[in-house]
């Protein structure tokens, strides 16, 4: 039996048995039942000074090829948001150039692909709300020359501005004016950036939601889709159950995903979430797996395939939440996908050993490790590097 050695907060080892993985096949043809997207993280250079403050210098070949394998799955890329380190260690310059790039491998692989537009190209902390217009269309008008799909991101400047409902609606109203494509709207939660508390003009969800709702019923043509990124189901089945026909549900809820997107065919609301979820850029080939059970018309093998990857997923985005891209680069170090756990603006010492092992045990126990015998490798390297007995 070979084994995986585990550390745990006091300091104890343990092993657990290594699994062989979920052997899943690439889809022969498009995924139908469900859109999805994995929010893509980006990897630096080896050498770069991957430290607190400094500017991204990433490993294109890496942060790229990593792109193409999501689209090998016949999964879409989200790009340019939270996952890449958006107001995390992503400096404007790097964002541009991580946006233009990874539109044009979408046009090489025929995939599919949506990015960030926010306001944070702007150093001024504190801007007017007719410079948040401004500079949330500068972003919007460079998105769509690359050909991008646009994701309206919260915005810092705009939770720090407004000072009612009315604020966020003339932003959103004059923003969505000027698309020329589609866009989605993307409301993250505290969880993900505290600086957000009362978005949409209130703390409580029931009364943002109502905000959001009017913002997408004025803009009918314009508005393609929602990003709920509130870690809470009821809210975002109570949103999906309202929103105008046509306008998709993306779930961003990485603790619940299984049962949003599952929807009626497990028994959870009505209708179903598409997904866009940093989570299906750690298990990849898994969310490929189980959106083609769902294809196939077997729920039931959905949630055997999807089910037990919710717990890594809660593991990877524990609190505090913001810190759970060092959980997917982690997991991309793992499976192969990057050469070193290195990660932009010095993230990789974000999390704790023990809470590595713990994903480590999960993400074998939930066959999320494409290739069990590299993990094992790598993840026993890192154990002897910190001084841990093998």
């Amino acid at each position: 039996m070979t084994t995986l050695r585990l550390l745990d907060a006091a300091g104890a080892v343990t092993d657990a048995e290594l699994r062989e993985g979920g052997g899943y096949s690439r889809p022969a043809s498009p995924l139908v039942s469900r859109v999805a997207y994995a929010a893509a993280h980006v990897v630096p250079k080896v050498h770069a000074d991957n430290t607190p403050g400094q500017p991204a210098d990433i490993d294109w070949d890496s942060t790229l090829a990593f792109r193409r394998n999501v689209y090998s799955w016949g999964l879409g890329v989200a790009d340019a948001m939270d996952t890449a380190q958006r107001n995390m260690g992503l400096d404007a310059a790097a964002t541009r150039e991580l946006i233009s790039r990874s539109a044009e491998v979408a046009r090489e692989e025929g995939g599919s692909v949506v990015v960030g537009v926010n306001t944070d190209h702007v150093a001024e902390s504190h801007i007017s709300l007719d410079q948040v217009i401004d500079a949330y269309k500068e972003q919007l008008h460079f998105t769509e020359e690359q050909g991008a799909g646009p994701v309206l991101m919260a915005s810092r400047h705009l939770a720090r501005v407004a000072e009612n409902a009315d604020d966020y609606r003339r932003v959103y109203r004059e923003v969505l004016s000027s698309a020329t494509v589609p866009v989605v709207l993307h409301w993250l939660g505290t969880a993900f950036d505290p600086e957000l508390a009362g978005y949409f003009g209130a703390d409580d969800w029931q009364t943002a939601s109502a905000v959001l709702l009017d913002v997408i019923a004025e803009n009918p043509d314009v508005v393609a889709g929602v990003k709920m990124s509130l870690l809470n189901a009821e809210s975002e089945i109570s949103v999906r159950e309202r929103l105008p026909q046509g306008v998709r549900m993306f779930t961003g809820d990485d603790f619940n995903y299984v049962g949003l997107i599952g929807g009626d065919t497990v028994g959870q609301g009505d209708g179903h979430s598409d997904a866009l979820l940093g989570a299906f850029a750690a298990i990849t080939p898994v969310a490929s797996a189980a959106i083609q059970a769902l294809d196939g018309g077997d729920p039931a093998r959905y949630l055997e395939i999807l089910g037990p990857t919710e717990e890594l997923s809660r593991q990877v985005f524990a609190a505090p939440t913001f810190y759970y891209k060092t959980g997917v680069a982690f997991l991309a170090w793992l499976n192969g996908h990057q050469p070193a756990f290195q990660m932009v603006g010095g993230l990789h010492s974000a999390r704790s050993l023990p809470h590595l092992s713990r994903i480590v045990e999960l993400a074998n126990a939930s066959l999320a490790l494409e290739n069990p015998e590299l993990a094992r490798e790598r993840w026993h390297g890192m154990l002897r590097l910190n001084g841990v007995d093998l």
